[in-house]
């Protein structure tokens, strides 16, 4: 694609930044910082009134989701494929787990286990497709869209999680680690660079946007899905541990 072509992408966290001034690229704007901060209120409030939840998950939920979205990874994530491929993991594999855990679980529609798998799974594929992946970087809508998809459906997944029973629930990580793996094996493993809006942005960071990808690929592929075997190996363990029987 040529050079004029890329320079025309205008993804929600600006365009993409020089190395230089990565660290000044904070994003302030004002309705994201007003919707995280409606967000804090409403569970201060709701903890206020005596409803349940786990403070400090979900105090670290709300440190990862400004970590995303308002520190310089928002910028960093506009020049490089491994910096979304970050952003997307601290989303799916650390955020949402802490909020499904933290947060009452009538606060978070139900779903079947096996539905909910399905649906993340769909949404991390059809979301890093290339074609809607350059869709989400150059439209604010789209933008959103990806991140209410990857995000809510990761949600749904841990929270069915959550209910089910050891064995389902560990079998529903399993299987999320599986295709994730898999996901980032093909990045991985792609002769050539994928994704347009990246293929200019990533030489200022001594990154071929091939290089970039393998990069995002092996993020995808080890620490990502191991979120998800860990969790599992947790979640059978604790079902493991011996019973404690209070003194008569």
């Amino acid at each position: 694609m040529p050079v004029q072509q890329i320079a025309t992408w205008s993804p929600y966290c600006g365009v993409a930044p020089a190395p230089g001034e990565l660290v000044q690229r904070w994003n302030l704007d004002p309705w994201l910082l007003a919707a995280l901060a409606l967000l804090a209120a409403g569970y201060v409030l709701h903890r206020r009134r005596g409803g349940a939840g786990r403070d400090g998950l979900v105090a670290l939920a709300g440190l990862l989701l400004v970590v995303s979205f308002v520190s310089p990874l928002c910028a960093a994530s506009s020049a490089l494929f491994s910096a979304r491929a970050t952003h997307h993991a601290l989303l799916v594999a650390a955020a949402a787990p802490l909020l499904a855990f933290g947060l009452p679980r009538r606060a978070i529609p139900a779903l079947p286990l096996a539905p909910a798998v399905a649906l993340h799974a769909a949404a991390l594929w059809l979301w890093h497709a290339p074609g809607l992946y350059a869709w989400a970087l150059s439209s604010d809508l789209a933008y959103w869209l990806m991140q209410a998809g990857l995000l809510g459906t990761a949600l749904a997944f841990w929270s069915a999680v959550r209910r089910a029973g050891v064995l389902a629930g560990a079998a529903g990580l399993f299987v999320t680690m599986m295709q994730t793996g898999l996901l980032g094996a093909l990045l991985t493993f792609a002769a050539e660079p994928l994704y347009a809006p990246h293929l200019a942005s990533t030489w200022a960071f001594g990154l071929s946007p091939l290089a970039d990808q393998q990069l995002a690929g092996l993020i995808m592929w080890a620490p990502m899905a191991g979120a998800y075997l860990l969790a599992a190996l947790a979640l059978v363990g604790r079902s493991l541990s011996p019973v404690r029987v209070a003194p008569a």
